[in-house]
């Protein structure tokens, strides 16, 4: 029996990895976070299978379910939205699950910030324009970060910002963010990205929290700030440059057996 940790991508039901919808088919028992994985995904589990909602759950039901499935040796398939190692919350189930003995795996999963780009039909690290994502939130009443990953110190980098969690936050990113990339620093606004609602709001630091306030979003999105997002002149990488020799073009080994 194996608890399967599964990254159910960004939302639209085709972006899972095959990995990861087979073992949703087959598991006896499927736990999902309701409020973002597609019921699409969740009804390619087994008809008879034991499928919950996990939403209205606390950490100490889920872990029952889990241990009630170990004892009965049926698979389960725990099906988190995104990729679950980014703010999955699945360190603490595994904490659980490795004291009880019961052994599980975990099957990534397409990140809410790239699926955003693949939309957006938009490179987040080009060629001496920005080189660095940095995924981040910010601070809430909450919920701290820490000592050294404020929006204070990443911001100073001056990278491509991939920052969750933060929709409420707006005033916070402008202050901060605003002496590093300027106020006219394009902005995406991510909602719900490849749901059929998806929604995505281009503007500045500056102009982002009435646009924002206009489209009535409050919760499930990411704010995408950076260079890349604007019109910029960018040189061509050197990964396709004919006169860029690496290990599998050897541009002057070449000249020389021409030569030769």
């Amino acid at each position: 029996m194996t608890v399967y940790f599964i990254g159910a991508g960004p939302g639209a039901p085709d972006l899972i990895t095959v990995r990861g919808l087979r073992l949703i088919e087959r598991c006896p028992v499927c736990l999902y976070a309701g409020s973002l994985v597609p019921e699409e995904i969740v009804k390619a589990a087994p008809e008879d299978a034991i499928v919950k909602d996990t939403a209205p759950m606390h950490l100490d039901a889920i872990v029952a379910e889990m241990e009630a499935a170990h004892a009965r040796g049926e698979d389960v398939a725990r099906v988190h939205s995104g990729d679950p190692s980014i703010y999955g919350a699945i360190a603490e189930q595994m904490r659980r699950l490795d004291a009880l003995g019961i052994p599980y795996d975990v099957v990534p999963g397409v990140p809410a910030f790239a699926a955003t780009a693949a939309r957006l039909k938009t490179e987040l690290t080009l060629p001496e324009i920005a080189q660095t994502i940095i995924i981040t939130r910010t601070e809430m009443k909450a919920s701290s970060m820490p000592e050294f990953e404020t929006l204070e110190i990443l911001g100073k980098s001056r990278a491509t910002l991939a920052i969750h969690l933060s929709i409420r936050n707006l005033p916070h990113i402008r202050e901060v963010l605003t002496p590093y990339y300027g106020e006219d620093c394009p902005v995406v606004v991510a909602y719900r990205s490849t749901w059929p609602d998806e929604l995505f709001i281009r503007t500045t630091l500056k102009d982002m929290q009435a646009a924002v306030r206009e489209a009535k979003i409050t919760r499930t999105a990411l704010i995408m700030v950076g260079k890349v997002f604007g019109s910029v002149e960018f040189r061509d990488s050197d990964l396709y440059n004919s006169q860029f020799s690496h290990v599998l073009r050897n541009v002057g080994k070449k000249k020389k057996q021409v030569a030769g």
